[in-house]
Parts: structure tokens; sequence; C-alpha cells
């Protein structure tokens, strides 16, 4: 989409600071973290949000899981993380691009994100 800032991010055109990169996915910190760590890994295909979501899906949605793994143990975050997905404007998705938090480096409550 060409009004996507996620998009944009992956294209290049708006710059982001990457922690993982792959044909598949993006990684890279969020600019307003709620947390000492918080990544944003997006798949690099326009999905607007999990509720377009299908089978063809599930490969892509398995490895970007697997990148989280990986990035948990390179980054450190041994004590834990969680990893949000907000779909939709009621559940507080502001981007129309699939994403998902990935915080830590702090205890978490429950109304976290």
């Amino acid at each position: 989409m060409e009004d996507c800032l996620f998009c944009s991010i992956v294209k290049g055109d708006i710059p982001s600071t990457k922690v993982y990169e792959d044909d598949v996915c993006l990684a890279f910190r969020d600019i307003n973290p709620l947390a000492p760590t918080h990544i944003l890994v997006i798949p690099k295909e326009h999905i607007a949000s999990c509720a377009e979501l299908g089978e063809e899906h599930e490969a892509l949605i398995g490895h970007i899981f697997t990148v989280i793994a990986k990035l948990s143990k390179e980054l450190g975050l041994k004590d834990g993380f969680r990893v949000v997905s907000n779909s939709g404007i009621d559940a507080g998705q502001t981007v129309g691009h699939l994403h998902f938090h990935v915080l830590a480096g702090k205890p978490m409550n429950a109304k976290m994100v």
C-alpha cells in the first residue's frame, strides 16, 4: 500500500532502527517504546491485521514467531517478554499493517499495550 507507514519502512523510504531483516519480515525498534525493549516485527507483505490472516499465511506467522524467539535470545530477554498484536481500531491498532510488539525489560502489568 502506498500510504502505509510500515510499507514505507520496508521500502526504506522511512528510516528505522533495524534489529533483524530477511526476505519475509523486518524487526525494528519502536520510536515510542512502552518498555526498555520494544521491538516491532512485521511481515514485508502488506497484511492489514490478524483479521486478514488465512491458511496461506501459516508459514509466514510461524516464521515471524521463530524470528521473535531468535531475537529474544540475541537481545538477552532471559527474564521474559510479551508479544502483542492489536487487530482493529477498538483493540488499539494504530498502523494498518500486521505487526507484533515484543516488549521486555521490566515487569509487565495486564493493561500494557
